[in-house]
């Protein structure tokens, strides 16, 4: 039996893992359970699943609940380290659990990582230490999980294709998405996820982290890694080898499929819980360039993303505060790529190899984005 601590138990990934574990009570056990907020959904996880540890940043979490006695409440770096842990799965947002990882690498944990930013932040850090201390960093999010998947025996790549569903303004004429409504850039077509991810992916800065991420987790030159847009989203991602054969991972858009491959790897077993994808009712599948018109941001990040050292995390930084902006109304759409291009023209590279060089490097775009935001604000006036 795996045991297992799920960091950001009630965001959307968080809910989903708990879900395959309830799938699977004879394979998996949570043994900790952490949350930034939601206290009360935390409260029903900690009653249906009786974990040994607890964190919350909700104050006065334990004196408004009643919980067993041998309910710890914890730091999540103190969480991941403990003995009786096999599995961290990292569900939070932004880089709030990088110590958490740090120390969970350093532990010999396996670290099944769905959130993008760890890695776009400090992908070569967190890879090398990993291979240091021979801890293994599972991705969970749908694409890299299925570049991960398609490479399995087979190392011989060529190129690895990541797709993108377009977002929710793929079909939008260009000349109308310079002011788009909030709620209008929310409206993805394919799903329901939660609000900044849903806006990456009208900007593609999404795509660009995936890029990222694919470099360090998969050890592939900036060359190898293209996007294509797939409306369908069905296909997650592909790999091309050296004699022209492709290999493409198809599922449903359904994350508990690559949440339990990361759990069980190497083994697949059935869930009668998840979806199916049924290719009898699919008509087409279509692919096409990405359009940098319609994508500004994607090759403005991707440029600076290349240069390596804390650029990749000077990204995660703007992209916060921006996708922030704008869903408070401050930001318009189409002012977002120039707020890129302005921070990074901006900023010097300080990079030592450290992490607390990329960390600072965040901190610093964030601080710089919102003086840029509201100077664009200023002039608006």
């Amino acid at each position: 039996m795996k045991r297992i601590v799920v960091l950001g138990s009630t965001g959307s990934i968080g809910r989903q893992t708990l879900d395959v574990v309830r799938s699977f009570p004879q394979n998996f056990k949570i043994v900790g359970l952490a949350a930034g907020s939601r206290g009360e959904k935390l409260s029903e996880q900690i009653t249906e699943f009786l974990p040994e540890m607890i964190f919350c940043n909700e104050k006065n979490f334990l004196q408004n609940n009643n919980f067993d006695s041998s309910c710890h409440l914890v730091s999540m770096e103190e969480m991941v380290v403990q003995e009786n842990v096999d599995i961290v799965v990292v569900a939070t947002s932004g880089d709030v659990a990088m110590n958490p990882i740090v120390n969970a690498i350093r532990a010999g944990k396996i670290i099944a990582l769905a959130n993008k930013e760890p890695i776009v932040i400090a992908g070569k850090f967190l890879t090398d230490l990993a291979r240091e201390c021979q801890a293994e960093i599972r991705p969970l999010d749908s694409e890299p999980n299925a570049i991960w998947q398609c490479l399995q025996g087979d190392p011989s790549v060529s190129n690895v294709i990541i797709t993108a569903s377009g977002g929710a303004l793929r079909d939008w004429d260009i000349t109308e998405l310079y002011n788009v409504k909030v709620k209008d850039a929310l409206n993805h077509p394919n799903w329901q996820m939660g609000e900044k991810i849903t806006i990456d992916s009208a900007t593609m800065m999404n795509k660009v982290f995936e890029v990222i991420e694919a470099h360090w987790l998969f050890g592939l030159s900036w060359s190898q890694i293209s996007v294509y847009v797939h409306p369908e989203s069905l296909i997650h991602s592909m790999v091309e080898f050296v004699d022209g054969s492709i290999k493409a991972a198809l599922a449903s858009p359904d994350m508990r499929i690559p949440i339990q491959y990361g759990l069980f790897y190497p083994d697949r077993f059935f869930n009668p819980n998840v979806s199916r994808l049924d290719l009898l009712a699919q008509k087409n599948l279509n692919f096409s360039p990405l359009d940098n018109k319609r994508y500004p941001c994607f090759n403005i990040a991707l440029e600076y993303a290349k240069k390596e050292g804390t650029w990749p995390a000077v990204l995660v930084g703007i992209d916060e505060v921006v996708v922030e902006t704008f869903l408070n109304g401050k930001l318009k759409f189409g002012e977002i790529p120039k707020v890129f291009e302005k921070v990074l023209s901006q900023y010097v590279d300080h990079n030592d190899g450290s992490l607390k060089a990329m960390i600072d490097a965040v901190k610093w775009s964030k601080l710089n984005t919102y003086e840029i935001v509201n100077s664009i604000g200023d002039n608006d006036a």
